[in-house]
């Protein structure tokens, strides 16, 4: 397993994440959806983390608080197409895990494509509905929750 180092996302990380969502579109990202992470991103979100190995960003993933209920929503994660599989997914849901449980949320609520629900199913997560074409053409919203 490689030595991951994750920080705080901040607006020098910017176009490594663009480059990072666009590694990952359109296998696992309709293409509309670049301009809702530029959004996001431009936001400097302060709950959005960056992992890096050496001077590489291979992966970015945030847990946000729901306004009004106990629970976190999991934003944007993304993993390197080239580090899946070395177990950089398995360390960003521990973290999730674990800031979720730091700040007593009840659940953690994820909305995935088709392609990604299989991974968050083995970290506990349960399908709570299915839009087809949600994300865009062929690209299938599953709206998941990992209870806590």
């Amino acid at each position: 397993m490689p030595s991951i180092r994750f920080s705080d996302y901040n607006a020098k990380h910017y176009r490594e994440c663009l480059e990072l969502f666009d590694e990952n579109c359109p296998r696992y990202f309709a293409v509309n959806e670049k301009e809702d992470y530029i959004e996001f991103l431009k936001s400097e979100p302060s709950s959005y983390l960056v992992g890096s190995v050496g001077s590489l960003l291979v992966s970015a993933f945030g847990l946000t608080p729901e306004p009004t209920t106990p629970r976190g929503r999991l934003t944007w994660i993304l993993v390197h197409p080239k580090s899946k599989g070395n177990g950089i997914g398995a360390q960003m849901m521990s973290i999730v895990k674990n800031v979720a449980s730091e700040k007593n949320f009840t659940a953690i609520d994820i909305a995935a494509s088709h392609l990604s629900a299989p991974f968050f199913k083995k970290y506990g997560a349960v399908e709570l509905n299915k839009i087809l074409n949600g994300w865009g053409e062929n690209m299938h919203r599953i709206d998941m929750e990992i209870k806590l």
